[in-house]
């Protein structure tokens, strides 16, 4: 019987996984070299959709300090995200924080001088000798000479951008927010395409927000609020301005979250997806 490629992938998202890689990985904390490692191992805890770093312990060039067990350890059951078309079980997005651990290991503290960072030492024997970190604790990473934003990159996610003739119209509240008949798609694995729009072919007035997230994969987004029925709407939209490499051709474009606007494509009318940005999927 022949099976979905998805539901294989996501069959372990219940289980801890690594995978080698083959990079040199480095990371700071302040001006000082933190970390520094030809022998990492990308990590994902049990419900985790993206990776974190474990490197041999002898590659952190910053003292290692054991942390008392917590007896009020974040419980992680009933926190996460509700995808059912990836999982039964509520999913671990990079919102949840390093904190959340469902496997088991002992917390432990890098420290140098006067910076911190969190880790995790796993009690798996495959991964014996090695700690995971807390990308977000530590000032910059590196993979090569390259520097990385959001998380590690995982070597079985890719994005596509294409450009495309279909005619996508999204609206909100019976206003059209935009329409176009030359987006820009960028397919992800795991998620939605998202429709890219050129400015002339967006409606709505935008006004812009402070708001900025990064990716791993299409780097800095910043944010823009329409207004709608003669009231902002926070960030309901985003640019990449200067975008990584790989999404290099929708840098300047607009996108709309598709799970809170309408979308209709080629006349159709589409169903909102439910991913991290549905205001009904988290559980807590």
């Amino acid at each position: 019987m022949s099976r979905r490629v998805r539901d294989i992938l996501m069959a372990e998202i219940g289980q801890l996984r690594y995978e080698p890689s083959p990079k040199r990985v480095r990371a700071t904390l302040g001006e000082h070299p933190a970390v520094d490692s030809r022998r990492p191992m990308l990590v994902w805890e049990p419900r985790r959709v993206v990776p974190s770093y474990a490197v041999p312990e002898e590659d952190i060039r910053a003292e290692v300090v054991a942390v008392a067990a917590d007896s009020d350890r974040m419980s992680t059951e009933s926190i996460g995200l509700h995808m059912p078309q990836l999982s039964k079980r509520p999913i671990l997005d990079p919102s949840i924080p390093f904190a959340a651990h469902t496997a088991d290991g002992d917390a432990v503290s890098i420290q140098m001088e006067d910076r911190t960072a969190a880790g995790y030492r796993l009690t798996d024997p495959d991964l014996a000798g090695y700690v995971v970190l807390d990308f977000a604790g530590f000032d910059t990473w590196y993979d090569e000479d390259e520097q990385i934003v959001a998380h590690p990159r995982d070597p079985f996610h890719r994005i596509d951008v294409l450009p495309s003739s279909r005619h996508v119209r999204l609206e909100l509240d019976g206003q059209v927010l935009a329409e176009s008949t030359r987006p820009s798609v960028l397919f992800e694995t795991m998620l939605p395409p998202r429709y890219y729009l050129p400015r002339e072919d967006i409606r709505a007035e935008l006004h812009p927000s402070t708001t900025q997230t990064y990716c791993a994969y299409k780097g800095r987004a910043s944010y823009w609020s329409p207004l709608i029925g003669g009231a902002v709407v926070d960030d309901l939209a985003w640019t990449y301005e200067a975008p990584l490499h790989d999404a290099d051709d929708v840098g300047g474009l607009v996108a709309f979250f598709d799970e809170q606007v309408d979308l209709v494509l080629d006349g159709v009318p589409q169903e909102r997806p439910v991913t991290p940005w549905s205001p009904q999927a988290r559980t807590q």
